[in-house]
């Protein structure tokens, strides 16, 4: 896909690895939709795509509430009259171990709240906005591109059961969909980052961030532009679609 000109609905999109995305798409002339909860982050990342030179709007939404996302979808398509890419970036965490013990009682259990409210960003939520954008591109008759952003999670991380579940779904979703929307040229990938620089992460205590880069065999964290770099790289290929990239310095093997 040539992005220039394109529309591209990015979710999450105002800070962290939504934000360097949206930028890498501004940079190659793609129009952006920029979806968030905080009106003031998504307006700033609005802006810092307005001075690379391309055209953005904001969107203030919930991708787990199923009205509101079929309404994000329609307004959407109404404002640019296209809708050429979705990149499936919005999540949570809420971490925690699914059993604490201490001295063979049990002091806490994950809660079924810190359960679902991750399963319903970081699951329900791409499967909404994917249904939808998916719909949109066949209504419209376009040849678009969805990108599910999974986890080096999703093989299973040490508390992080429902993290690790979501992500682990979000990457099934990306097979099943490419296989089901190739027929409408319609190709969906996903990008499954390793530790990045992102607030999460950096604001850890350093401790345990040094003894995370510790295993990464780079030595170092992922930078957001690495991640969009390989986001660039899933719209511009036409031949990659049904696969999961894993960019995360050679952690997992």
């Amino acid at each position: 896909m040539n992005l220039k000109g394109k529309t591209i609905l990015v979710t999450g999109g105002g800070r962290g690895l939504g934000r360097a995305m949206t930028l890498a798409f501004a940079r190659k002339g793609a129009r952006l939709a920029i979806v968030g909860i905080n009106e003031s982050v998504i307006e700033d990342a609005v802006a810092l795509c307005e001075e690379a030179g391309a055209e953005a709007r904001s969107y203030r939404a919930n991708v787990s509430d199923e009205a509101a996302v079929i309404d994000l979808f329609d307004r959407v398509a109404g404002d640019f009259q296209a809708l050429d890419g979705l990149v499936n970036n919005a999540g949570i965490t809420r971490d925690a171990l699914l059993v604490k013990a201490k001295d063979g009682k049990i002091v806490k259990k994950m809660s079924l709240a810190d359960w679902q409210a991750v399963i319903n960003v970081d699951l329900r939520g791409v499967f909404l906005c994917g249904r939808e954008a998916a719909a949109k591109m066949i209504e419209m008759g376009t040849h678009g591109v969805i990108l599910n952003i999974s986890s080096l999670g999703r093989a299973g991380n040490f508390g992080q059961t429902n993290y690790s579940a979501a992500k682990a779904g979000v990457a099934a979703m990306t097979v099943t969909w490419a296989k089901e929307l190739a027929r409408h040229g319609i190709r969906v990938g996903a990008i499954a980052p390793g530790f990045c620089e992102t607030r999460l992460v950096t604001g850890m205590k350093p401790a345990a961030l040094d003894r995370m880069k510790a295993a990464i065999p780079l030595g170092r964290l992922g930078r957001p532009e690495e991640i969009a770099h390989s986001a660039l790289y899933v719209f511009e290929n036409d031949y990659f679609t049904g696969r999961v990239l894993e960019v995360d310095g050679g952690i997992r093997v």
